[in-house]
């Protein structure tokens, strides 16, 4: 089943994606290796208006079928989610 954790700090004080490369070249290869084996889908939440990220391996994919549906979610209700910190990201096995 999916895990649950909410969105850690402030978006802002994420690093981007040149601060990762120029930290360790090797790391942005893994990183862009494991990136092509994930999927995701962005949506919120119907019984709380959160915004969920679920996440998993491409092999978990047919799980993400038994979860709930999400309803889509424009530009400005996800700045706005993250913005209130209404972010929940769930791990889907």
């Amino acid at each position: 089943m999916a895990g649950m954790t909410d969105l850690p700090g402030d978006p802002a004080e994420l690093p981007d994606s040149s601060a990762l490369e120029a930290a360790s070249p090797e790391l942005a290869r893994a990183l862009d290796a494991l990136g092509g084996q994930l999927v995701w889908r962005i949506g919120k939440d119907e019984a709380s208006d959160d915004v969920v990220v679920r996440l998993g391996f491409a092999s978990a994919t047919p799980r993400f079928a038994h979860l709930p549906r999400l309803r889509s979610a424009g530009d400005a209700e996800l700045q706005a989610a993250l913005a209130a910190k209404r972010v929940v990201i769930e791990w889907v096995d």
